[in-house]
C-alpha cells in the first residue's frame, strides 16, 4: 500500500469487514497512523497490520471509516467514479432495461457508500449522505454526467442523517435543467414525480416489482355479486358471452369483475394506478397529505382512471378505526334486530363501516431507531388488525414495512398477532423485499429494510 494515513483495528472486533460490511465504527479502531484529513482516504489494517482495504475517514461520525476498496486506492477521482458508475449502470440495464427510470446508485450495494442516485427520465436526483462523498463532489458529479448523460442533476441532500456526519442539509440544481415535475413510466403507467417537494428523492422505486405483484388480486370478484358470463345478445344482435346479473340482465360496466381496493399511505398513488390498470372496480386512495393527494390525482387523471378513484385526506389509523367501529355498530344493530330487540335507528352511525376486497398498507418507517421498535410494532399491529377486519371474506391484505429495525421475522410475527386478535386465518401469498434496482449486498443487513407481503384473509368462523 501507499504511505497514506492508516487505521488499525482492534483484535477483539467482529469480522464484519471480512464478511462484506464496509462500515468501521469508532470503537473498532485501536489506533491511527499519520494525520488523516476528514473525508480523505485511509488504509485499513487489522491488528496484525494486514491490509484489509481503503476507506474514507470521518472522526466526527460514529461510522468513522467507510470502505470503498478492498485493496489499495490512491484517490476517489473521476476515473474511480466512472468505473463504479458504469458498473452500476450495467446492472440496471441487465435487469430493468435501457434508460429505465429507477435507482441507479444504491450506496453501499453499488460500492459507493454515502451516494444515492435516482434517475427520473432524463434527470438525476442525488443524495449525498457522508463527508467522504461530499469532499469528492466534483469527481462523482463529472462522472455522473459522463456515464448517464442527463439533461440535469438535482440534489436532495435534505436528510437528517447528514448532521451525524457534521454536514448541513442542502438542495438545488447541480447541473443542467431540472424541472420540478418530471414524468416517468413505471410498469407501463405514467407517473409524475415532484423532485423538489416529494418525499426523499421524489418517488419510491423500491416497490416497483411489488406494485406489479398485485395484478392477480384485481379480477375474479364479479361472482360474489351474482354476475356470471352467459350467452346473451349483443348490440349487433349476435349472441356472445357477456356478463349478466342474477336477473339475467347484461352488465355494461366494464370493470364488473374488478376488486374494490383501499390504498392507505398512498403518497403519489402508485398502488392505486396499478390496481386500476389491472382491472379494479373502485379504488379509495388515502393519504394524510393533501399535497401528496394532489400529485396522486394528477397521476390518476393522466392515466385515465378518474372515474374509478376516490381520494380521502385522512389519518390512516383513525380512518381504519372509524370504519371498523361503523361496521361493528351495524353488526350490533343487525344482531339486535334479529333477536327481536328494538333498535334506535334515529341515532346516526359513527361511520359508514365500509369494506373492501383488497387493502394496501404501505406506511412510512415507524421505527427510525432500535428504541422505537416496540412502539412501531404496536403501530403495525394496529393498522393490520383493523385492515383485516375491513376485508371482505377471502379478501387480500397487501402490507409493507420499510423500518430496518423491525426485522422480517418480527414484522411477520406482528402480522400473525394481528390476525389472531382479529379472529382471522391468513395465508401468505407473496413475501418480498426491494426491487432489482436496490440490490442487497451480503453482509450489510441495513440494506435489507423493506418487507412486503400479500396475505389471503378469512374468518375462522367461516372455515
Amino acid at each position: 500500500m501507499s504511505g497514506k494515513a492508516a487505521v488499525w483495528l482492534n483484535k477483539s472486533r467482529r469480522p464484519r469487514l471480512e464478511e462484506g460490511h464496509p462500515w468501521i465504527y469508532a470503537n473498532e479502531i485501536s489506533r491511527t497512523e499519520g494525520e488523516p484529513e476528514p473525508g480523505q482516504l485511509v488504509e485499513v489494517r487489522d491488528h496484525r497490520g494486514q491490509a484489509l482495504g481503503t476507506g474514507y475517514w470521518n472522526p466526527a461520525s460514529q461510522i468513522t471509516v467507510r470502505l470503498v476498496a478492498y485493496g489499495p486506492l490512491e484517490r476517489m477521482d473521476e476515473a474511480f467514479f466512472r468505473s463504479r458508475l458504469s458498473r452500476a449502470l450495467a446492472h440496471r440495464r441487465r435487469f430493468l432495461g435501457e434508460n429505465e427510470s429507477c435507482r441507479v446508485v444504491y450506496g453501499e450495494a453499488d460500492f459507493l457508500p454515502g451516494l444515492v442516485v435516482d434517475r427520473f427520465a432524463d434527470v438525476l436526483v442525488v443524495q449525498v449522505l457522508t463527508l467522504g462523498m461530499e469532499v469528492a463532489r466534483e469527481a462523482w458529479l463529472a462522472a455522473l454526467i459522463e456515464v448517464f448523460e442527463p439533461k440535469g442533476v438535482y440534489e436532495r441532500s435534505d436528510v437528517g442523517v447528514r448532521t451525524l456526519e457534521g454536514l448541513e442539509e442542502r438542495t438545488g440544481i447541480l447541473y443542467g435543467e431540472c424541472p420540478r415535475h418530471v414524468e416517468i413510466v413505471e410498469n407501463g403507467l405514467r407517473v409524475q414525480v415532484d423532485i423538489e417537494g416529494g418525499q426523499k428523492t421524489g418517488y419510491f422505486f423500491d416497490q416497483r416489482e411489488n406494485r406489479a405483484s398485485i395484478q392477480p388480486l384485481m379480477l375474479g370478484w364479479g361472482a360474489r355479486s351474482g354476475i356470471r358470463l352467459a350467452e346473451a345478445p349483443s348490440s349487433d344482435g349476435a349472441v356472445r358471452l357477456q356478463p349478466v346479473n342474477d336477473k339475467g340482465s347484461v352488465v355494461t360496466f366494464p370493470y364488473w369483475d374488478g376488486a374494490t381496493v383501499l390504498e392507505c399511505f398512498a403518497h403519489t398513488g402508485s398502488f392505486t394506478l396499478h390496481a386500476c390498470a389491472y382491472g379494479a372496480k373502485k379504488v379509495t386512495c388515502l393519504d394524510i397529505s393533501e399535497h401528496a393527494l394532489q400529485t396522486a390525482r394528477h397521476n390518476v387523471e393522466i392515466n385515465g382512471f378518474s372515474d374509478r378513484v376516490e381520494f380521502v385526506a385522512a389519518d390512516a389509523f383513525e380512518y381504519l378505526r372509524q370504519q371498523v367501529a361503523g361496521r361493528e355498530e351495524r353488526q350490533a344493530r343487525a344482531n339486535a334486530k334479529a333477536a327481536g330487540v328494538k333498535v334506535d335507528t334515529s341515532k346516526p352511525l359513527v361511520s359508514e363501516g365500509r369494506t373492501w376486497d383488497v387493502i394496501i398498507l404501505d406506511p412510512p418507517a415507524f421505527a427510525k431507531t432500535k428504541r422505537a421498535v416496540e412502539a412501531a410494532c404496536r403501530g403495525y399491529k394496529d393498522i393490520n388488525l383493523h385492515a383485516m377486519k375491513l376485508l371482505n371474506e377471502g379478501g387480500y391484505l397487501v402490507t409493507a414495512s420499510c423500518s430496518y429495525h423491525v426485522r422480517p421475522e418480527l414484522f411477520l410475527e406482528t402480522i400473525r398477532e394481528a390476525a389472531r386478535d382479529a379472529g382471522k386465518m391468513i395465508r401468505r401469498i407473496e413475501w418480498r423485499g426491494a426491487g432489482k434496482d436496490h440490490p442487497q449486498l451480503a453482509g450489510v443487513e441495513e440494506g435489507h429494510y423493506l418487507k412486503f407481503g400479500i396475505f389471503e384473509v378469512r374468518s375462522r368462523k367461516e372455515l
